[in-house]
């Protein structure tokens, strides 16, 4: 009985040391020479025909996810670079 408790509890102090670990896990965050996200937000929105921006989400492979909309309702993904504010090819 003693070493069903005593094994419990070390699994218990294993599985409940998990979830702190993966918080002191830093996000993955753009690189310090990128452009702000306001002037890549500028370049997308002086793009022809642009209406409106519906999703930018950051990438953990390095770029920026962009959805926008143009005035003939046309769908456009693009990914874009943090430190150009270009689309990658």
């Amino acid at each position: 009985m003693m070493k069903s408790v005593i094994a419990g509890l070390f699994f218990a102090s294993v599985l409940g040391g998990l979830p702190a670990q993966a918080q002191t896990k830093e996000p993955p965050v753009p690189p310090e020479k990128s452009l702000k996200l306001s002037e890549i937000i500028g370049k997308i929105e002086k793009r022809d025909q642009f209406r409106y921006i519906s999703e930018i989400e950051w990438e953990s492979e390095g770029y920026y996810d962009v959805v926008y909309y143009t005035f003939d309702k046309a769908r456009v993904e693009m990914k874009i670079d943090p430190v150009s504010g270009e689309p990658r090819l």
